[in-house]
């Protein structure tokens, strides 16, 4: 006779609330994606008030005061090179047709000179070279990370107003921190409340570090391939240029391949050996935040294998887009760190402890 399969009453209650829970985050997806943006601002600027408070200062005035030096500088930043930036931009989306399709004719003549006039290889080339068809597939996928981006806020107004909730958010996090984290771990039954506060100082400090280094990176790199462009000759685009891949420089791994298309796009048209020298400095450019910068100022503070991390991107832009892939993985660095501290080690070192018996 087969066994009958039985439903405590207690179990099925919890079914049923674990159910309620899904569903209710669901419904409240927007606000989370709220929450994490807020927890990931206020791990990044944790450092620096408390530096501030230090010295002295009341917590509160030191949120506040970071808070409007941060705003201060980003203003400051964008009078001093925001209307050049935008010139340049502008000037290079109106020249842009006339750059593809000068790249059209040299791809074309290179198709020629290495013989390549079979009807079929000629007419795959021809649709491989549908600049019109690339740039429309390039701007819709675009278009397709930007709208995850605001979907789940419900439009650019939702967006707007959802970032200015996640500072609003951050800065109530900073300004009470010690409080509400400990209200939180409360909740927990012994030893669990125990083992958790003494996570909370690891995990900020994993989630802040990662984008605090990849901001300073993306900075570092901004400048150089600003000064770099005006040197080889692409003066008239250089700050612009170096603007986008410095913006595109914050997505780990692919962000660095699509801030170097736009410039090499310019470059290839201007003709002359411009575009090699121009590819010579993306290269150097890559090796050097592959093998100084980010282990200097990234990987040492994120401590989570690459895999993981290209993992956390892909998986950030296909639900979120862009915002995911920024905000999700200094999550996964932080979670990371509760895995490690909570699971790994205590592991570990109960089987070492068995391995000391025998």
């Amino acid at each position: 006779m087969p066994e009958k399969v039985t439903i405590s009453l207690g179990n099925f209650l919890l079914f049923v609330a674990v159910g309620l829970l899904l569903v209710l985050c669901w419904q409240l997806r927007s606000l989370i994606v709220v929450l994490m943006i807020a927890v990931v601002i206020a791990a990044t600027l944790a450092p620096a008030i408390a530096t501030a408070h230090k010295l002295g200062i009341p917590r509160w005035l030191s949120v506040i005061g970071v808070y409007l030096g941060l705003i201060a500088a980003i203003t400051g930043i964008g009078l001093l090179i925001g209307p050049t930036v935008v010139e340049q931009i502008e000037r290079l989306i109106r020249r842009l047709p006339s750059y593809l399709e000068v790249l059209r004719s040299l791809l074309e003549d290179l198709i020629i000179r290495i013989g390549m006039s079979d009807p079929d290889d000629s007419s795959m080339i021809s649709q491989l070279l549908d600049i019109q068809g690339l740039s429309s597939w390039a701007i819709r996928s675009s278009q397709q990370l930007v709208v995850r981006s605001y979907s789940v806020t419900k439009g650019i107004i939702g967006s707007v107003f959802s970032l200015l909730l996640a500072l609003l958010l951050s800065g109530y996090m900073l300004s009470g921190s010690d409080k509400l984290l400990q209200d939180i771990i409360n909740l927990f039954p012994y030893p669990w409340n125990t083992r958790l506060s003494l996570q909370v100082r690891p995990v900020s400090q994993r989630m802040g570090g990662y984008i605090q280094g990849r901001i300073l990176v993306s900075a570092i790199l901004g400048v150089v391939i600003s000064i770099g462009l005006n040197f080889l000759g692409l003066a008239d685009f250089a700050l612009g240029l170096g603007v986008i891949a410095g913006f595109t420089n914050l997505i780990p791994f692919f962000g660095p391949v699509l801030g170097s298309i736009p410039a090499l796009i310019v470059a290839i048209a201007q003709g002359g050996w411009t575009a090699l020298w121009v590819l010579l400095l993306f290269a150097v450019i890559q090796n050097l935040e592959t093998y100084v910068l980010d282990p200097l100022l990234v990987g040492n503070s994120v401590k989570v294998h690459p895999l993981y991390q290209l993992l956390a991107v892909l998986g950030g832009a296909q639900v979120l887009g862009i915002v995911g892939a920024l905000i999700v993985p200094p999550w996964i660095a932080g979670g990371a760190v509760l895995l490690e501290s909570l699971y790994v080690q205590p592991k570990l070192a109960t089987e070492q402890k068995a391995l000391n018996k025998f």
